[in-house]
C-alpha cells in the first residue's frame, strides 16, 4: 500500500482511536483539528502528531493531505464532507453521515460526481466472526434468514448527570440511542444478511426528559461528574431507549433495541440469525466467538482463527487464534479496506467498504423508525426515502 498522508478532525473519544487505527493501517497521520487551537496543539503533543491546524480551511488546503476523517459532531458532518471532496480529499466520516435525509442524499450526490473515496465508519462489520457470518450467508450456509433478533445497549447515560452533546438535538439530531448505536446494528445485520429493510415499527422512550448540564463540558465516556461541578438544567427530547420491529424486502422478520441506560452494558451489540440451514449468534462483549445452531446435530462454537475461517475474511485477522483481537482492530481492518480500495482504483467502494449510500441509507432508516414512533404505526422505508 501507498504511504497515504491523512488528518483527523476532532479530538474527543473517537478522534484519536482513528489516529491510532490510521497508524496501524500504515497511513501516515499528518495532522489533526480540535475544537480551539489549544486542543489541536494539545492533542498533536498527546498523539505525536506533526501538526495541530488551527482551522478546518488549514486542513482541507493542505497539499499534504490525501484524505480527511472526519470524527467531529454530527451538526458538522455535512459542510465538512463536502468541503473536503470539493478540495478532493478522500474522506472517512463517522456515523450519522449528516442530520437528515435531504443532506445525506446530496453527500452521495456529491460522492458519485466526484474522483475521490467517500466512506463512512461501519466499523463493527470488520469483527472478524463478523464477516465469517456474512460469508457463511453469501454461500448459503446459513440459508434462507427467517428472522433476525438482537440489541446493541450501553450504560454510559444511566444517570440522569449524565451529559454529552450527543443528548441533544440540535447537536446529534432528533434520534440519539437509534441513530448513535441502533445504526451500528442495522448497518451490520444488513451488510451480514444482504437484506434491506423494508418496514419498521418503533417505540422509542426518553427516560430523562430533563438531564444536568455540566457547566464547562463532559467528555464522552469520562465516567461521572465530579459531585463538585456545577451543573444546569436542560430538557432532553432524544430517545433513551428504542425497541424496533422489522420486516426485510423477501419476508424475513426482525426485531432490535437500543438503550443508552442500562446498567452494567458498557457496549454490548448482540444478534441472533435464524436460517433455514443454521443460526448464528455473536456478541461484541466476546467478539472472538461465533456460535452456530444446529437442529440434527451438535451446535458449535467458533473461536476467531484464520486457519478456521472463510478465505474472504482471513485477510481481516492478523494474529493466530487464541491471540485475541477487539474494537481498535475494527478500525484499523475498516481503514485498511478503505485505502486499499483507493489503491486499487475503487473509488466508488461499493462491497468494499461502507460508503456514503451505505450511510444515506441508514439515515433514511432513522427517518422511517422517528416517524412510525411518532405515528405509531407501521411505516415503509420508502416513505421517507425521498426526504
Amino acid at each position: 500500500m501507498p504511504q497515504f498522508k491523512a488528518a483527523v478532525v476532532g479530538t474527543g473519544f473517537i478522534g484519536p482511536v482513528h489516529a491510532e487505527g490510521l497508524r496501524r493501517a500504515g497511513v501516515d497521520v499528518v495532522g489533526i483539528l480540535g475544537s480551539t487551537p489549544q486542543k489541536s496543539a494539545d492533542a498533536a503533543t498527546a498523539l505525536r502528531i506533526p501538526r495541530g491546524y488551527e482551522t478546518f480551511e488549514d486542513v482541507i488546503s493542505d497539499e499534504n493531505v490525501d484524505s480527511v476523517h472526519l470524527t467531529t459532531p454530527n451538526r458538522l458532518h455535512f459542510e465538512q464532507a463536502a468541503a473536503c471532496i470539493a478540495a478532493g480529499k478522500h474522506v472517512m466520516c463517522e456515523k450519522p453521515l449528516a442530520m437528515n435525509a435531504r443532506e445525506s442524499a446530496e453527500l452521495v450526490r456529491l460522492a458519485s460526481d466526484a474522483s475521490v473515496a467517500c466512506g463512512v465508519n461501519y466499523n463493527i462489520r470488520y469483527y472478524p466472526l463478523c464477516l465469517e457470518a456474512a460469508e457463511r450467508a453469501r454461500n448459503g450456509q446459513l440459508g434462507d434468514v427467517y428472522h433476525v433478533t438482537g440489541n446493541y445497549v450501553q450504560d454510559w447515560l444511566f444517570h440522569k448527570t449524565d451529559f454529552n452533546w450527543r443528548v441533544l438535538a440540535e447537536e446529534g439530531g432528533e434520534l440519539r440511542a437509534v441513530s448513535d448505536i441502533g445504526t451500528h446494528w442495522l448497518d451490520l445485520i444488513q451488510s451480514i444478511t444482504s437484506l434491506e429493510v423494508e418496514a419498521v415499527c418503533a417505540d422509542l422512550l426518553t427516560v430523562f426528559p430533563e438531564r444536568h448540564r455540566p457547566i464547562g463540558g463532559v467528555e464522552t465516556f469520562s465516567g461521572k461528574l465530579n459531585e463538585s461541578q456545577a451543573t444546569e438544567s436542560v430538557a432532553i427530547t432524544t430517545d433513551d431507549y428504542g425497541n424496533i420491529l422489522l420486516r426485510f424486502v423477501g419476508g424475513a422478520r426482525g426485531s432490535v433495541h437500543v438503550s443508552q441506560v442500562t446498567a452494567g452494558r458498557k457496549n454490548c451489540l448482540r444478534f441472533e440469525i435464524a436460517g433455514s440451514k443454521q443460526a448464528l449468534a455473536w456478541n461484541s462483549e466476546t467478539p472472538n466467538d461465533l456460535w452456530i445452531g444446529h437442529r440434527d446435530q451438535p451446535n458449535e462454537s467458533l473461536i476467531r482463527d484464520p486457519a478456521l475461517v472463510g478465505d474472504s475474511v482471513r485477510t481481516f485477522i492478523q494474529y493466530p487464534g487464541g491471540h485475541n483481537e477487539g474494537f481498535p482492530d475494527t478500525f484499523k481492518q475498516c481503514f485498511r479496506a478503505f485505502y486499499g480500495a483507493i489503491e486499487a482504483g475503487d473509488l466508488s467502494g461499493a462491497g468494499a467498504f461502507p460508503t456514503f449510500a451505505d450511510g444515506h441509507r441508514e439515515i433514511v432508516l432513522c427517518d422511517a423508525i422517528l416517524k412510525s414512533h411518532r405515528e405509531g404505526r407501521w411505516v415503509n422505508v420508502d416513505e421517507t426515502s425521498d426526504a
